[in-house]
């Protein structure tokens, strides 16, 4: 089946305005009830043949009943806009200026939200889904705690598909895979003392000194495997004390690493015992508590080893020849994210899973964020030619 007649222009400017009227609602993450009720109301419109929104506040729509299910996950939350003044076009107005869709969200990342909904319910009007259940997913939380939507909404519903694409920014290049994440707190502990007496206490921000060298330091000798390089950022510093008037008896920070595959939780272990050796100090996996929309409490553990599909995975072959379908041409070269996205809980769970996206992700969480039009469209395509391919 050719490109022109898998959209018609009525349907090309329906994806569109979808992504637009996305990008005009604000949905910070455990903010997102006006975004996850829209896109449940479209789906209804469209003829889903079931929509659910979960405890946590989660979207998913089925479309068929076939024996071999694929999901399509995208989040609709987005991070803040705290330069609205600065933007070139206003970051809520969903403005489509020069072929590019504008505001944030626009990338990271309603446009696949937009294009993914309309893959399903198109593919199975257009005769692509037989045989198939097909599954999309919209995602709340997904910024501050990446996978565990999908965690929540597989066990709630009993789901496991079969296939997973995730449709994360990827330039319309199939991504095999994406760097781990670990997200630490490292504590320094010290004794009180009057500030007018310090020689009586033990400062722990002072403890903390050397270790915040020690970070740059293995950030810098973190080691290159097939042209990868995990990293190391220390990204928060706080500390305690009776008073400003008393030594700190604890510091703490907060250090990003992302994994390279080959790094594992045994990696960490040695790393953080070697930044801390000879300091009054320990350390843990940085746990968050958030709260979703729905007032469900979300406990998010962010350590995820990095993965990656292999190119001759039946997957990756279905979307290769999706592509080729799309494009009119083979995939000229694999991509694989920096950064972590909901892909860490199928992964986990052993299914395969595979990733592409409108829009550059190197413009996701930037002032002017923007994404082509044609992009989303593509992807459209895409996502139904890999339906129909699986």
């Amino acid at each position: 089946m050719s490109n022109s007649n898998l959209l018609s222009a009525t349907v090309e400017a329906e994806i569109i305005e979808l992504a637009q009227s996305l990008v005009r609602l604000k949905s910070l993450p455990g903010q997102e009830e006006a975004a996850i009720k829209f896109v449940a109301q479209t789906m209804e419109a469209l003829g889903y043949d079931e929509v659910i929104i979960d405890q946590m506040g989660n979207v998913l729509g089925r479309l068929g009943n076939g024996p071999t299910s694929v999901l399509l996950d995208a989040h609709v939350d987005t991070v803040a806009v705290n330069d609205a003044a600065e933007w070139e076009i206003p970051p809520f107005s969903g403005a489509v200026v020069n072929g590019r869709l504008h505001g944030r969200g626009s990338v990271d990342m309603k446009s696949a939200v937009a294009a993914a909904v309309y893959a399903g319910i198109v593919a199975k009007n257009s005769g692509l889904a037989e045989g198939k259940t097909i599954y999309v997913s919209c995602t709340v939380m997904e910024e501050d705690c990446d996978g565990e939507n999908l965690k929540h909404l597989f066990q709630e519903l009993n789901l496991r598909p079969d296939y997973v694409l995730i449709c994360e920014p990827s330039n319309n290049q199939i991504m095999l895979g994406h760097k781990g994440k670990a997200q630490i707190a490292i504590t320094t502990h010290g004794v009180s003392a009057h500030g007018a007496a310090p020689e009586k206490g033990r400062n722990a921000i002072y403890e903390m000194a050397e270790i915040i060298q020690r970070v740059e330091k293995l950030n810098n000798e973190l080691p290159m495997e097939n042209g990868r390089k995990g990293t190391l950022v220390m990204s928060q510093i706080s500390s305690a004390s009776a008073s400003l008037n008393a030594v700190p008896t604890a510091c703490e920070v907060y250090l990003d690493r992302r994994m390279i595959p080959g790094e594992s939780a045994e990696t960490i272990k040695q790393e953080m015992a070697q930044l801390i050796a000879g300091k009054n100090a320990s350390w843990a996996i940085g746990v968050l508590h958030k709260t979703s929309w729905t007032g469900h409490s979300v406990r998010y553990e962010p350590f995820h080893p990095a993965w990656q599909i292999a190119q001759d995975h039946p997957l990756t072959q279905a979307c290769i020849t999706a592509y080729r379908a799309t494009f009119n041409e083979e995939p000229t070269q694999f991509g694989f994210w920096d950064f972590s996205t909901n892909a860490v809980t199928p992964v986990s769970q052993r299914i395969p899973t595979i990733g592409f996206g409108p829009g550059d992700y190197r413009l996701a969480h930037m002032r002017n964020e923007s994404c082509e039009v044609s992009q989303i469209l593509d992807a459209c395509r895409f996502y139904m030619h890999a339906i129909h391919n699986l």
